[in-house]
């Protein structure tokens, strides 16, 4: 009984490993030559982009992640890459950059806050103010 107990203990630990996002087949990268292929192929053999570059709509990227979980921890991430692809103005592959985890940038959010105008009012002061203002409505 206490093997069992044991067993189901560990499995629990187990990592869970997620995939996302759409992962090119190296076979299919290597095939890449700029120039010789447009847009249309590319949607082909790789699919609709993960996402395209808002300033400029000729650049495409493809991105996966893969992460483990471990019960209750924070998802880890094992691995990650990102197939960027320029287009020329004629809409050909004009230029093939691939990113791994490796060479991720580490963005900082801004922690700061709006300044309003006005009145910083206490609990005190609001319900003060409204009987105030129920006061007048009555006059």
């Amino acid at each position: 009984m206490a093997i069992a107990v044991l067993l189901f203990a560990v499995a629990g630990c187990a990592a869970r490993v997620q995939l996302r996002g759409n992962e090119p087949d190296p076979e299919k990268l290597a095939d890449l030559k700029a120039g010789d292929i447009g847009k249309n192929e590319i949607l082909e053999i790789f699919g609709s982009p993960s996402s395209v570059d808002v300033f400029d709509g000729d650049v495409w990227y493809y991105i996966s992640e893969r992460t483990e979980t471990v019960v209750f921890l924070a998802p880890e991430v094992k691995e990650r890459l990102v197939l960027s692809l320029k287009f020329d103005k004629k809409g050909l592959l004009a230029k093939v950059k691939l990113i791994g985890k490796e060479g991720a940038k580490v963005v900082e959010h801004i922690k700061r806050t709006t300044p309003t105008f006005g009145e910083k009012l206490t609990v005190l002061d609001q319900i003060l103010g409204n009987f105030q203002r129920f006061k007048n409505k009555k006059e």
